[in-house]
C-alpha cells in the first residue's frame, strides 16, 4: 500500500481515534477501526511454538527446539523452513505477528534466557535471525525482532542501564538487528532496560538509527509493560503500546498533542505504520482475515525432527558412536533427563506441545524388538515436583484423567468448572464474581511413602490432602517481572504420607487479588530414593549392558526468563551419576539436555558427549536418529563452552546500582576468549560428525575492496561416509592501528561431499566484516592494509591462512555517510 493510499486512510481518523489504535485493545490484540477498514491483529510469543492468545494445554502448538538450537545448525536454509513451520503455525491459529526472533547475544554464560537467543557472535545471531525472518514473513505473517537493544541477561532486566560503548553496540550489539531490517522485519521490540542511561523505548536510536539511517519502516513495539512514560516514548520513535488496554498514551499522549508537546504528524506516522503492518498482514481493507485451519501443517513433526538433529553437537566421540543397533542386546537409559527431557526454557515462550516424544522413548522406538531397554532415573532433581498431569491425576467428579478447575466467589460458591489435563493453570476460565482458583484431583500414587507437593503463585494460597491442611498462608510479591509473576512463579513445597492403591483427594485454592498475577501450579513428586542407593542401581545397569546412555541437564527454574544463572554446575549429583555409570561401562555416551553452556568436568571420563539443547517436541525421535546414524549429528557449537565458570571471560550479569558495564567492548564469546589468551573445553564452532574432514587449501583475492570479498577453501571428506561440515572464515588485523578482535567470525558455508571427495567451497566475507566504527567521527570506515583469512573448523582450529590487502572505497579509509552515533 502506498504512503498516499495510506494517507487518505488517516484523514478518516480523528485525533483520539488516532491514539486509540496505538495501545493494544487487550494483552495479545490490537484495535479495530471500521473508518478504515482495519481488523483487529493477534500478537503471540514465539520463537520455539506460536501458542496463541491464551496458555491453555487444551490448545497445543507445534513446539521446535531452542533458539541455541536452530543457531547451533549453522544452516540459514532449515532456518527459514522452519520459520514459515511457525508461520503455519501462526495462521492456524489466528495469529498476525509473531514476536520472534530474539537477537539479544550469549554475552556471558549465566544468562538465563540464552535458551531462547542465538549465539555469543553477530554474524552469526544476523544470519540464523534473518532467515527466521524470511521464513515466517513469505507466508503473511509479521515478525518482530528483539529485545532491541542489548537486553542480554535478566537480573533486574526492567530496569537496568546499560552502559557500552558506541562502537561496541554498533558492531556487536546493533548489528543483528541491523541484518533482520536488511531482510524486511516488519516489527521491532523495544526492551525494558535502558542503554546509557536512557530507556529503550525512549530512545534515540529509535527514530534517528532504526527508521531513519537503516530506513526501517515497520512498527516500533514495546516490550510488554515495558513504555512508562507519554511525551518520551511518543516522540523517540515508539508505535505501538502493549499490553492495552491500559497504558502510558491513550488520553495523556491525545492531552500532550493538544498541548503542543508533541506533534500530530508524530501521532500520524505511528498510525502510518500500523496500517502500513496491517496491510502486509491482510487486516486492512475489504479482503476477509486468512482462513484459520484445524489441523497441522503436513510434515511438522518430520520438520521439527529433522531439526532436532542438525543442531545437535557431537562434542566428543571415542569411537562410541554412531551406535549399531545388531550388535547391542542391552542398553541402559540412564537419568531423570530421560524419561521427562526438557523440551523448552521456562518464561513467556513457553506453549504446550502436541506431544513431547523423550530420550527414553525415542530409543525404545528404534530397539523395539532388537534390544532390551533399561531405564534407571538416578538421584532426585534439585528442583520442583513436576505439574500434576493425567499419569498420576484423575478428575474428582468424572474419573478422567487430569484435574478439575474450578472458579469460586469470595463466599466459596462455584461459580464456573471445566476439565483440565495438567495442573499448570497459566490462564484459568475467570467469571464475574471470581474470586478464588481452585485446583482439585484424585491422586493415583504409584509408591507408598512421604510424597513432595507444591503450589506455585502468588497471593494468599491453601493446600489441603483428604480435607487435611498442609499449606495456607499469604505469599507476597516480591517483583513485577511479568514472566515471574504471570508464567512461573516459585513454589511452595510441603510432604505428605500417601499410600500406593489409596486415591486422596488434593484441593489447592489460590485467591484473585490484585496484582498476583494470573499462574497458579500444583504439583506432586513421589519419595526419593536416597542418593547412594540410586547410583548404586545406576552402576549395575550400565554395567549389565552394551552401551549406557545417561541423559543430564538443567532445570526449568535453572534456565528461565525472568532470573540469571547463579553457576554452570550441573551439581553434585547429576555429576556423581555420569561418572559412576562412565566407571561401570567405557561405553558410555553423555547427552546434555540444556538450553546454553554448562560445566562437564567429566567429560573426558565418557565415550561421547553429544549436546541435545532444549530439543522441541521430538527431540526423542531426532537423537534416536543421531545415537544410531540414521542422521549426522550437524550442529557446531554456537557459544563458546567454558570447562569452568572461572575461565570464562565475560561473567557480570548483575548491575552495580542499577548500571550493567560492558567495559569488555567487543571481545565477547570467543573474542575474549582470545583475548584472555585462555582455552575453553569447546571453541565456538566446534562439533563433530560421523566422517572426518581435511583443509587442504584457501585462495582469495590478493587485494579486496571495502565493499566485502569471497574465500574459496577446498576441503575433502577423509572418512567413510558422506558428511556435512560447517566451513568457517575468520579475519585477524594483528598490526592494524585501530583495535580489533583477535580475529572474529566472517562467514560460513556448508557443504556435503562422499568419501574421498574433495570440494572448494566459497564464503563470502561481507562489506560489515570489515569496517569499525568511528566514534569520534560517527561514520563507518574501513581501514586499509593487511588482513590476515583463515579458515577452519572453530575459532579454536583454523589450519589454513592466507593475506589479503583491504583497499578502502568512498575516500581515504570512508565508508557511508555521517550518521548517529
Amino acid at each position: 500500500m502506498t504512503d498516499e493510499e495510506l494517507d487518505r486512510l488517516l484523514d478518516k481518523l480523528t485525533l483520539r481515534a488516532k491514539v486509540r489504535l496505538l495501545t493494544g485493545a487487550t494483552t495479545w490484540r490490537t484495535h479495530a477501526e471500521p473508518a478504515v477498514g482495519l481488523r483487529q491483529m493477534v500478537l503471540s510469543d514465539g520463537p520455539a511454538g506460536v501458542r496463541g492468545e491464551t496458555w491453555d494445554e487444551r490448545h497445543t502448538s507445534v513446539l521446535l527446539p531452542s533458539a541455541s538450537a536452530l543457531a547451533a545448525s549453522w544452516d540459514d536454509e532449515l532456518v527459514e523452513e522452519l520459520g514459515g513451520l511457525l508461520a503455519s503455525e501462526a495462521r492456524r491459529k489466528g495469529v498476525d505477528v509473531v514476536l520472534a526472533p530474539n537477537l539479544n547475544l550469549h554475552r556471558s554464560p549465566l544468562g538465563g534466557r540464552h535458551f531462547e537467543c542465538f549465539s555469543e557472535d553477530p554474524e552469526l545471531t544476523g544470519r540464523i535471525g534473518a532467515a527466521l525472518v524470511r521464513g515466517i514473513q513469505a507466508r503473511g505473517v509479521a515478525a518482530a525482532a528483539k529485545h532491541f537493544v542489548a537486553n542480554d541477561s535478566e537480573t533486574e532486566r526492567l530496569t537496568v542501564d546499560v552502559r557500552a560503548g558506541r562502537r561496541t553496540l554498533r558492531e556487536v550489539y546493533l548489528a543483528p538487528f541491523e541484518a533482520a531490517v536488511a531482510a524486511g522485519v516488519r516489527l521491532v521490540m523495544a526492551g525494558y532496560n535502558s542503554v546509557n542511561g536512557t530507556t529503550l523505548t525512549a530512545h534515540p536510536l529509535l527514530a534517528e538509527l532504526l527508521k531513519s539511517e537503516w530506513g526501517f519502516d515497520g512498527v516500533v513495539v514495546s516490550d510488554w509493560g515495558a513504555a512508562r512514560g507519554t511525551e518520551g516514548t511518543a516522540r523517540a520513535g515508539l508505535d505501538l503500546v502493549m499490553p492495552g488496554p491500559d497504558g502510558a498514551w491513550g488520553d495523556a499522549l491525545v492531552r500532550a498533542v493538544d498541548e503542543g508537546t508533541v506533534a500530530e504528524s508524530v501521532v500520524d506516522d505511528k498510525v502510518r505504520r500500523l496500517l502500513r503492518l496491517a496491510a502486509r498482514c491482510g487486516a486492512l481493507g475489504e479482503a476477509p482475515p486468512p482462513r484459520r485451519t484445524s489441523s497441522v501443517a503436513s510434515g511438522a513433526r518430520e520438520l521439527a525432527r529433522r531439526a532436532v538433529a542438525a543442531g545437535a553437537v557431537l562434542l566428543a566421540n571415542r569411537d562410541v558412536l554412531p551406535l549399531d543397533p545388531a550388535r547391542l542386546a542391552t542398553v541402559a537409559v540412564i537419568g531423570a533427563h530421560a524419561a521427562r527431557t526438557r523440551t523448552q526454557g521456562g518464561g513467556s515462550a513457553g506453549v504446550f506441545p502436541q506431544d513431547e516424544v523423550c530420550v527414553l522413548d525415542g530409543i525404545r522406538s528404534s530397539l523395539r524388538g532388537r534390544a532390551e531397554v533399561v531405564h534407571v532415573p538416578g538421584p532426585v532433581l534439585d528442583e520442583p515436583p513436576a505439574p500434576l498431569d493425567t499419569v498420576l491425576c484423575t478428575h474428582p467428579r468424572s474419573g478422567l484423567p487430569g484435574v478439575m478447575l474450578r472458579v469460586l466467589d469470595a463466599d466459596g460458591r462455584e461459580l464456573y468448572a471445566e476439565h483440565r489435563r495438567t495442573g499448570r493453570q497459566l490462564e484459568p476460565t475467570l467469571v464475574p464474581g471470581a474470586h478464588t482458583v481452585e485446583i482439585s484431583a484424585r491422586l493415583h500414587p504409584r509408591t507408598s511413602g512421604a510424597w513432595t507437593l507444591s503450589v506455585a503463585g502468588f497471593g494468599r494460597i491453601s493446600l489441603r490432602v483428604d480435607d487435611r491442611p498442609l499449606l495456607d498462608g499469604d505469599f507476597v510479591k516480591d517483583t513485577d517481572d511479568p514472566a515471574i509473576v504471570h508464567v512461573n512463579p516459585p513454589a511452595r513445597l510441603t510432604t505428605a504420607p500417601l499410600t500406593r492403591g489409596t486415591a486422596p483427594l488434593l484441593v489447592a485454592r489460590r485467591e484473585l487479588a490484585p496484582g498476583t498475577g494470573r499462574a497458579t501450579v500444583v504439583g506432586a513428586a513421589p519419595p526419593a530414593t536416597a542418593a547412594a542407593q540410586a547410583l548404586a542401581a545406576a552402576e549395575r545397569a550400565a554395567r549389565a549392558a552394551d552401551v549406557a546412555v545417561v541423559v543430564v541437564g538443567t532445570t526449568e527454574h535453572g534456565e528461565s526468563e525472568g532470573r540469571d544463572r547463579a553457576e554452570l554446575a550441573l551439581g553434585p549429583a547429576q555429576d556423581a551419576l555420569v561418572r559412576a555409570v562412565a566407571r561401570a561401562n567405557p561405553r558410555t555416551v553423555a547427552l546434555v539436555n540444556s538450553g546454553g553452556p554448562v560445566e562437564m568436568p567429566w567429560r573426558a571420563e565418557v565415550g561421547a558427549v553429544l549436546l541435545t539443547w532444549f530439543t522441541g517436541q521430538e527431540g526423542g525421535g531426532g537423537l534416536a536418529d543421531v545415537l544410531f546414524g540414521r542422521s549426522e549429528p550437524g550442529g557446531r557449537l554456537p557459544t563458546t563452552w567454558a570447562a569452568e565458570l572461572a575461565d570464562a571471560p565475560v561473567t557480570r550479569v548483575r548491575p552495580a546500582d542499577g548500571r550493567l558495564e560492558y567495559d569488555e567492548g567487543l571481545h565477547i564469546g570467543h573474542r575474549g576468549w582470545l583475548r584472555t589468551g585462555r582455552t575453553p573445553a569447546y571453541w565456538f564452532g566446534h562439533g563433530l560428525g560421523y566422517t572426518t574432514w581435511a583443509y587442504e587449501e584457501i585462495a582469495a583475492p590478493a587485494e579486496v575492496p571495502g565493499g566485502g570479498f569471497t574465500v574459496r577453501v577446498r576441503v575433502r571428506n577423509t572418512g567413510g561416509r558422506t558428511g556435512r561440515e560447517v566451513v568457517q572464515v575468520y579475519l585477524a588485523r594483528p598490526d592494524a592501528a585501530v583495535e580489533y578482535p583477535q580475529r572474529w567470525l566472517a562467514g560460513y558455508t556448508a557443504v556435503r561431499a562422499r568419501p574421498g571427495e574433495a570440494v572448494t567451497v566459497p564464503v563470502r566475507v561481507p562489506a560489515r566484516s570489515l569496517r569499525h566504527w568511528d566514534e569520534d567521527a560517527g561514520v563507518w570506515r574501513v581501514e586499509p592494509g593487511a588482513c590476515q583469512v583463515l579458515a577452519g573448523r572453530s575459532a579454536g582450529d583454523l589450519p589454513l591462512c592466507t593475506e589479503v590487502t583491504v583497499c578502502a572505497e568512498g575516500g581515504p579509509g570512508l565508508l557511508g555517510e555521517r550518521s548517529m552515533p
